[in-house]
């Protein structure tokens, strides 16, 4: 049974299924405005998350018809996978930052093999075995692509502008930007006396960037188009494409930090205060995994090598195929942050590309 939860002041939040995944479920937060209700993310484009997503908005009274707009914290599939079919069905604009909709477009415009070629080259750039090299070539080989997540992403047909309020009537939404967990990531500052009289400004959706009890990943920027994505080391001819995503997430939470929220509404777990409190815990997480980094780098390691090293939330051996991809781009995003920092360097002549600190 869809969990339908009232935040006071014309908000709620729909628990949304994500299939197969340790997270459980999207918060898909519902706005009431002047013209209609409007969703922030929508959830994974799944038959199951459908029904509760629509099950969710009867129990308030919506019918998915009656949605006016969709703002889209970040472009990933437990966020905007449902958003083309609720504009489908209900003629809803969706709202998106220019850097995502900037990879939603690419990806729906490249090949499907063209991903799996993508990670294939970064992940052998990082030291990754044959072994795991291996499954990616033959699902190219066997064409199969076609349950790869986000291929059809919907196009937004309205531009999220960062500092601006959205056009909401009745309500005060202002965008922030804050790049890491990607490139084109929005908080959105409800700049609203909060319902129950808390004290602060106001109440943030704060999708992916802030959550009560995870740190979110911070990986490579994706552009299956770059043929040096997997290289962190300044030298790189391409590498503004890829940037400094650690150091991005960092700035970003430091900039909401200093917003003085009263609550914040994530996309996961649950709304909490005191989010000037959690920032300064994840800036410290990640300095202390920095250190630790700079610990292991000792010795020169590639980026496969360090994420197999690296503190995870079980060993490495019982980590599944597919977050060892993730852990690995987190990897990276480290060593790229430790690189621009002057604290660690490539080391010349290695293939692939190791590091070690300096």
């Amino acid at each position: 049974m869809n969990q339908v939860t009232e935040h006071g002041g014309g908000v709620w939040s729909l628990r949304v299924p994500i299939p197969d995944n340790p997270l459980g479920h999207t918060l898909v937060h519902v706005l009431d405005t002047d013209r209609g209700p409007v969703l922030v993310d929508t959830g994974w484009d799944d038959p199951g998350s459908w029904t509760e997503l629509t099950g969710g908005l009867k129990a308030l009274g919506i019918g998915i018809g009656d949605v006016h707009g969709v703002v889209i914290t970040h472009h990933h599939p437990d966020h905007h996978g449902l958003s083309g079919r609720v504009r489908e069905e209900s003629g809803a604009w969706i709202a998106m930052h220019a850097a995502d909709t900037a990879v939603v477009r690419r990806t729906r415009e490249s090949d499907p093999g063209t991903w799996l070629d993508y990670l294939a080259r970064k992940l052998a750039a990082a030291g990754a075995p044959e072994e795991h090299l291996a499954p990616l070539r033959a699902a190219r080989s066997g064409g199969r692509t076609g349950t790869l997540p986000g291929l059809g992403a919907a196009l937004p047909d309205r531009e999220i502008v960062p500092g601006e309020l959205l056009d909401l009537a009745g309500r005060r939404l202002r965008a922030v930007w804050t790049p890491g967990h990607t490139p084109g990531h929005v908080c959105l500052h409800l700049e609203e006396e909060h319902p129950a009289g808390l004290p602060g400004r106001g109440r943030l959706f704060s999708g992916d960037h802030l959550l009560p009890g995870i740190s979110p990943h911070i990986g490579l920027y994706e552009d299956p188009d770059d043929r040096t994505a997997a290289d962190p080391s300044p030298a790189s001819p391409l590498r503004p494409s890829g940037g400094d995503p650690l150091g991005d997430y960092l700035d970003s939470l430091e900039r909401i930090g200093r917003l003085g929220v009263a609550e914040v509404l994530p996309a996961h777990q649950h709304a909490f205060t005191d989010a000037a409190g959690r920032v300064r815990e994840l800036l410290d997480h990640h300095e202390e995994r920095l250190t630790g980094l700079l610990a292991l780098l000792t010795v020169p390691l590639t980026p496969w090598q360090l994420a197999e090293r690296m503190e995870w939330n079980r060993p490495w051996g019982r980590i599944p195929y597919g977050s060892r991809n993730i852990a690995v781009s987190e990897a990276e995003a480290h060593l790229r942050r430790l690189v621009k920092l002057g604290r660690a360097q490539a080391v010349a002549g290695t293939e692939p590309v190791a590091f070690v600190a300096v």
